[in-house]
């Protein structure tokens, strides 16, 4: 069994970034920079040629960054590879990620409940400011999540399962200004891309309690999704799953929102109790 809620996310505070040059902006500066930051780690490292290459940016230019983010510690130079990897004080910006969103204990083992119970990836999703954020995730070998479904993600609400839950409880001007932002793009041939259509489902959801896509997010995948509420009753996240669309059947459907509601009440449990308030301090 895997669990993950590593960020794959960077954010370099704006006091650490290398000063812009008069002929740049601090806009660009800053834009330059995590781009940097951003092929370095989907690479796994990364020479200055190849940044230069894939980004465009000049050879002097690409240097004068590199070298600003070796000396702050955002990134290493491997001297004999000729390559540059993340630095470690990347990994203290991870950690303080994860205790602002702060997924404690007793909800990370039901999610991991989840997952074996259902046999099914099992994914925790919150509310973080405008977005609607994936905070945990347990998978397997056997049972794996969906691709790009990890830890951070928050795109894509009007294809996916927990996206559809928490957009259900929402009120309609919050979905039209929610919707403004990240629009509906069209992800594979089953994607809602009507707004009225999108409607009349989120309204169904409301209904029913639960949010199912049929190969909308991905192709040949199914998930589904129930709200976590708090004391008030409001949905203030989702207890979701996911798995080959050809193993579910009318029965297997029944069965995984059975699971997924016994998932939901333990974990709506805590919010309404304060438990998990109390456990996100002592963490």
């Amino acid at each position: 069994m895997r669990t993950t809620d590593v960020s794959s996310s960077i954010f370099v505070p704006p006091a650490t970034l290398p000063r812009a040059e008069p002929r740049d902006t601090g806009v660009m500066t800053v834009e330059k920079t995590l781009s940097i930051l951003e092929i370095i780690a989907e690479r796994g490292g990364a020479s200055a040629r190849d940044i230069s290459l894939a980004l465009g940016y000049p050879i002097p230019t690409v240097y004068r960054l590199l070298q600003a983010l070796v000396q702050t510690d955002y990134l290493v130079h491997l001297k004999g590879q000729r390559r540059y990897e993340l630095g470690y004080k990347l990994d203290r910006l991870g950690v303080s990620l994860h205790r602002q969103i702060g997924v404690p204990n007793p909800v990370r083992a039901e999610i991991a409940r989840l997952h074996e119970t259902a046999r099914t990836a099992g994914y925790f999703a919150v509310y973080r400011g405008a977005d609607v954020v994936v905070a945990y995730v347990v998978d397997s070998p056997r049972h794996p999540r969906l691709t790009p479904l990890n830890f951070g993600f928050h795109e894509a609400a009007h294809a996916t399962a927990f996206g559809k839950i928490m957009l259900a409880g929402m009120t309609r001007e919050q979905v039209t200004q929610y919707l403004e932002v990240h629009g509906m793009p069209q992800l594979t041939e089953h994607t809602m891309t009507s707004r009225a259509e999108l409607d009349d489902h989120l309204a169904t959801v409301a209904h029913l309690g639960v949010a199912w896509e049929h190969e909308e997010f991905v192709p040949e995948m199914t998930c589904a999704a129930v709200g976590v509420r708090n004391g008030a009753g409001m949905i203030v996240g989702a207890v979701a799953i996911s798995a080959p669309s050809q193993e579910i059947s009318s029965a297997r459907e029944r069965e995984l929102e059975r699971h997924l509601r016994d998932a939901s009440n333990h974990v709506s449990k805590y919010y309404r109790s304060g438990q998990l308030r109390a456990a996100v301090a002592a963490g």
